[in-house]
């Protein structure tokens, strides 16, 4: 089994300039952590991380990426279940400890799951560059589901559940009031606890009968509500050719997904592609409801998966807006078996462009931009920088390079894709099944704060980009503007 990239820099020399751990060292060693823990207690999901290692480095022997090895190899996504605005808020303050942050507003609704979402994860180039790892975090939304008996249970057993031990609270209280850090010492205390909030445990927090009753109403319901920590449901390896390791895991004897979520296949990948094993058979103890003392009913839970992705593009607004046109149109052409779904999605993206260069000279995309330091030819360095294809210009002219940036976010019509696959029991009773019921508000006064527009990190991560190509360049930062407007 291949192990995660070791933490050596946490390691380093306890020096009175490094007393405190730094942000995006801690992040990398809890996100190592919690893949561990998963391997341990999910042994499939280690086989999954062998299957993507394989097929990462057979790809990149034959092509290079844009990404550096080390950070694909170490890339994680985790995905919990909250129930309550205060678990929301703690998982609030706790990722925010590692340098994670709420971006983005994710409603599940659409696939008659009753929870919204968002997801935690650094917002700048450099944090990402070092660490992406993010954690797609649900809230359950109470007022979705139909029967006010389910509502009522599951609210009392949110109210009594406490999935974040004292000893974490109070550490990461001394870190804030430390402006945000840990010492070392402190790092491995709130490290530790912080696993064992997610941890699984076989031992149910809720009766028997209650789990029935709660996941009668909806399975993932019973997932959130009658268990005594925010178990990982999943973590999720990034791969760099997804219909290769998913033909891997089926030749592994792996249970998977009928279909690739999000795009097609292409050329110039974009935003997101997740394929799953499906969710595993596991063996639960619930307490009896005779209030008999001891007493245990042994039974089983199916709630927990392995989840691979292949990441591509972050698209602009405008790439966004073609992206759902051709996907709804797609999903109207077809909803029947997952090939003819799968078909019509390739046929009607053929509509999308799919090079690179149409893609950034539409708009399409954000780049980041870098000065490759060759001299300005005498054409470039005469030209009238008020004409908006300067910078593309020099682009062409290989005077600077234009790499697309990552998309680092989710798409709520395939991550709700995946959860719906992965419950064995598609039946529900959420108000207004067919309808989706976006409530941002909602989730960010649960929440505590605004979540960040993720759209915007991506316009920043451009722009001081082409800020320092003008820079180095000696030319005029407003006029190399004018060809993304």
């Amino acid at each position: 089994m291949p192990v995660d990239i070791p933490v050596e820099a946490y390691n380093r020399p306890r020096t009175f300039e490094h007393r405190y751990v730094d942000a995006d060292i801690l992040r990398t060693r809890f996100a190592v952590a919690m893949s561990n823990m998963y391997k341990a207690e999910v042994p499939l999901y280690g086989d999954l991380v062998s299957i993507v290692q394989g097929v990462n480095q057979s790809v990149l022997a034959q092509d290079s990426t844009n990404d550096s090895v080390e950070r694909i190899t170490l890339e994680r996504h985790g995905a919990i279940r909250l129930g309550s605005p205060y678990e929301l808020q703690v998982a609030r303050r706790l990722f925010g400890l590692l340098g994670m942050h709420p971006i983005g507003y994710y409603d599940l609704s659409i696939a008659g799951l009753p929870m919204h979402a968002t997801c935690f994860r650094p917002r700048d180039a450099q944090s990402l560059s070092k660490n992406p790892f993010r954690v797609f975090t649900t809230l359950l939304r109470p007022e979705l589901l139909e029967s006010s008996e389910a509502r009522e249970r599951a609210l009392s057993h949110l109210q009594q559940r406490k999935i974040f031990s004292d000893v974490l609270l109070d550490v990461m209280s001394i870190a804030e009031s430390q402006q945000g850090r840990f010492t070392y010492d402190q790092a491995e205390i709130f490290v530790d606890n912080a696993l064992e909030s997610f941890r699984w445990q076989s031992l149910a927090a809720a009766t028997f009968e209650v789990y029935n009753t709660l996941k009668k109403e909806h399975p993932i319901l019973a997932d959130i509500v009658c268990f005594q920590t925010a178990h990982i449901n999943h973590l999720t390896p990034r791969t760099l050719d997804i219909g290769l390791a998913q033909v891997a895991m089926q030749a592994q004897g792996m249970k998977v997904k009928d279909r690739i979520e999000g795009p097609p296949k292409r050329e110039c990948p974009i935003l997101l592609r997740q394929t799953s094993f499906l969710a595993l058979q596991e063996a639960v103890s619930f307490a009896s409801s005779s209030n008999q003392p001891g007493e245990l009913i042994d039974s089983h839970h199916k709630a927990r998966f392995g989840e691979i992705e292949e990441r591509g593009a972050a698209l602009t607004p405008a790439g966004r807006k073609l992206y759902d046109e051709l996907f709804n149109e797609a999903m109207e052409v077809s909803r029947t078996t997952a090939q003819k779904m799968d078909e019509a999605v390739a046929r009607v993206f053929t509509k999308y462009p799919d090079t690179w260069t149409e893609l950034r000279q539409q708009g399409l995309i954000y780049c980041e931009f870098t000065p490759t330091m060759k001299l300005l030819p005498v054409h470039l360095a005469t030209h009238d920088e008020t004409r908006g294809d300067y910078l593309e210009q020099l682009v062409l002219a290989g005077i600077v390079t234009a790499a697309p940036i990552t998309y680092e976010d989710f798409l709520p019509f395939s991550a709700a894709g995946i959860f719906q696959s992965n419950l064995g029991d598609s039946s529900s009773s959420v108000m207004g099944q067919n309808k989706p019921y976006p409530d941002r508000k909602g989730l960010e006064k649960s929440l505590g704060c605004a979540v960040l527009d993720s759209n915007a990190l991506y316009a920043s991560i451009q722009r001081k980009s082409i800020e320092n190509c003008a820079q180095q360049l000696g030319l005029s930062t407003f006029n190399l503007f004018r060809n993304l407007s």
